[in-house]
């Protein structure tokens, strides 16, 4: 039997079903797992910090920015590599360099010129020069009027702003991240002012005075001369530091490894730097005399602005803020306390401010409040300075905001 085309009924289902086949779309849905599979799971990665990758100059700063954005080893295992730097190191070798030359007259913006090292340390040691300058000026007008001495010892303490402003501007001590908060300013300011005439001004407020306007407030001296002068060595521990981190951070091979070897670094810098500052404060004191507990306090000042300078170097500007925050709060709580105790039934208040005063002295308070906000931030530098982050270049956020 045949059809009216002149075929049998089998070929007719035959070349239909061939017609079927043909018309079906494997070759459209083959492809679809290959886009959509794990098959490369890094690619995400580089179409997302692309512009990273594509301005890195070395591997080392993809690391160091991918850790800056909470990117863990644990999380490089999700991409099939055993840690951040391999990581990278793929990424540096997959994502091509921006060319140069991409725009007319575009290219890498021109490095800032660098002081040089005469320079640096002139400026690092500039406070030191002019404290001494500004307690000379003020000793040698002692019968003057009390204006012309306030005149004389407001144009020191400016002068002193000043040089202090421009030292920590230049060299290790400029931040790689921006000032940070303006607070910082505010903080460090009261804290500096109240080694200074803090002792004075608790030990008037606990025998009921100041009488003002006649009091004179007496300064501590020596401490004001060894925390000036230790700018210079300040500078010398944190470029070490600096130059120590990335040296280990070439070294390492996982962030583990990196946090190892970062956190003696740590310590040995903070004591290092410790050393240098007793050794400044036993010989202001050796000259112009003084007790030891006033140099302890300054010494636990010194620790503090100079682990708070580090963090801000590093990236953390908020958590330096912080600590300074904290220190200043609680030597401004002895004074205000003291001034409380002085309302009608409130007396006690005043109680373990009055008692410490008189058994260990006055700067028992800066003492003991420059000692703890120092400790809190070693224990958070501990942490936050043993990422790649902190030592590698500038990532394109703030490192602060992105770490986990």
């Amino acid at each position: 039997m045949t059809t009216p085309e002149g075929g049998t009924p089998g070929a007719v289902e035959a070349p239909g079903e061939a017609r079927a086949d043909r018309a079906a779309p494997p070759r459209q849905d083959a492809p679809r797992p290959l886009r959509r599979g794990p098959a490369d799971p890094v690619r995400t990665l580089m179409h997302r910090h692309q512009e990273l990758c594509a301005r890195a100059v070395d591997a080392l700063e993809i690391a160091a920015g991918l850790e800056a954005h909470g990117v863990t080893d644990r999380t490089a295992a999700r991409f099939r590599h055993r840690d951040v730097f391999s990581l990278a190191e793929e990424l540096y070798a997959r994502v091509p360099r921006a060319a140069p030359d991409a725009a007319p007259g575009a290219g890498p913006p021109p490095a800032p010129a660098r002081r040089s090292r005469t320079v640096c340390a002139a400026l690092q040691l500039l406070p030191g020069a002019v404290c001494v300058a500004a307690v000379t000026a003020v000793a040698s007008v002692p019968t003057e009027p009390p204006a012309v001495r306030t005149a004389v010892g407001a144009s020191g303490l400016a002068l002193l702003a000043l040089a202090v402003r421009l030292g920590v501007r230049s060299g290790p001590l400029r931040p790689r991240h921006g000032s940070g908060p303006r607070t910082a300013v505010l903080w460090t300011g009261w804290t500096a002012g109240y080694a200074v005439y803090g002792d004075w001004l608790l030990g008037q407020l606990l025998a009921g005075g100041p009488d003002l306007p006649h009091a004179a407030p007496q300064a501590a001296v020596a401490p004001a001369l060894a925390l000036a002068f230790a700018l210079a060595p300040a500078a010398v521990c944190a470029h070490w530091f600096t130059v120590r981190g990335r040296r280990v951070l070439a070294a390492s091979r996982g962030l583990g490894e990196l946090a190892a070897r970062v956190r003696p670094l740590l310590l040995a810098v903070t004591l290092l730097f410790l050393g240098a500052l007793v050794a400044l404060l036993l010989g202001t004191r050796a000259v112009l005399g003084g007790d030891g507990l006033t140099s302890g306090a300054a010494a636990a000042l010194g620790v503090l602005l100079f682990l708070a300078r580090l963090l801000a170097v590093h990236g953390f500007p908020k958590a330096a803020t912080a600590g300074l925050a904290s220190a200043a709060v609680l030597e401004a709580l002895a004074p205000a306390l003291v001034l409380i105790a002085r309302l009608p039934g409130v007396p006690p208040l005043g109680a373990p401010v009055e008692a410490l005063a008189t058994t260990a002295g006055p700067a028992v308070v800066p003492a003991v409040a420059c000692t703890a906000a120092a400790l809190g931030l070693l224990v958070h530098g501990l942490r936050v300075l043993t990422g790649a982050s902190a030592h590698g270049p500038a990532p394109s956020g703030p490192a602060e905001g992105h770490r986990p």
